[in-house]
């Protein structure tokens, strides 16, 4: 008697929380990609010829940048990976051995180099990013570019704290983000 009057009292609960779920389900508001992309697709075929064919110039030229900055980050990342192991073991020999000053002002020099490359690669991702938060036409991707002016500010933190090669890895998720928006780009 005690076990189903237990049972009964877990099946209650477990209704009562299961409708307090399905309730809270149907009261989010939901938005897909698709209605936005449907939104977008009827606001071009209202648009005249020249206004779509501005807006398919400012996408290409705004798929150009992103493959520019891609290239930038890219190359400077492939360059980085040589130069972190090097800078982080001068650093580590520096704990314990007696090195000339001469290497230690030469990887000091190469600390700030790299972080103030860092800093040029953060300034040109941050004018990407607010090209595509202005601009009418590439607001519709903005959501796949959107924090790669943060993820570069992180991988600046980890230089001016001397970890370059993890500096390096968050350069690669800004590499993974700016390929998914140029990807997303028609």
């Amino acid at each position: 008697m005690k076990i189903i009057k237990n049972t009964l009292t877990l099946c209650a609960v477990l209704a009562f929380v299961f409708s307090l779920s399905a309730s809270a389900d149907a009261q989010k508001r939901r938005t897909t990609k698709k209605r936005a992309a449907n939104n977008a697709a009827r606001a071009n075929v209202n648009a005249t010829p020249a206004a779509n064919a501005a807006k398919t110039a400012e996408i290409k030229d705004g798929a150009r940048k992103v493959s520019d900055q891609l290239k930038n980050v890219t190359k400077f990342t492939y360059l980085l990976g040589g130069i972190a192991g090097g800078i982080e073991q001068i650093d580590k020999e520096s704990k314990t051995k007696k090195l000339s000053q001469s290497a230690l002002s030469l990887n000091d020099e190469n600390k700030k180099k790299v972080i103030r490359s860092i800093r040029d690669l953060r300034a040109g991702l941050a004018a990407l990013e607010a090209e595509f938060t202005t601009k009418n036409s590439l607001r519709l991707y903005n959501f796949q570019i959107q924090g790669v002016t943060d993820m570069s500010g992180r991988a600046e933190d980890l230089a001016l704290s001397g970890q370059f090669t993890e500096s390096g890895k968050m350069l690669l998720a800004v590499v993974e983000k700016l390929s998914d928006t140029l990807v997303s780009l028609p």
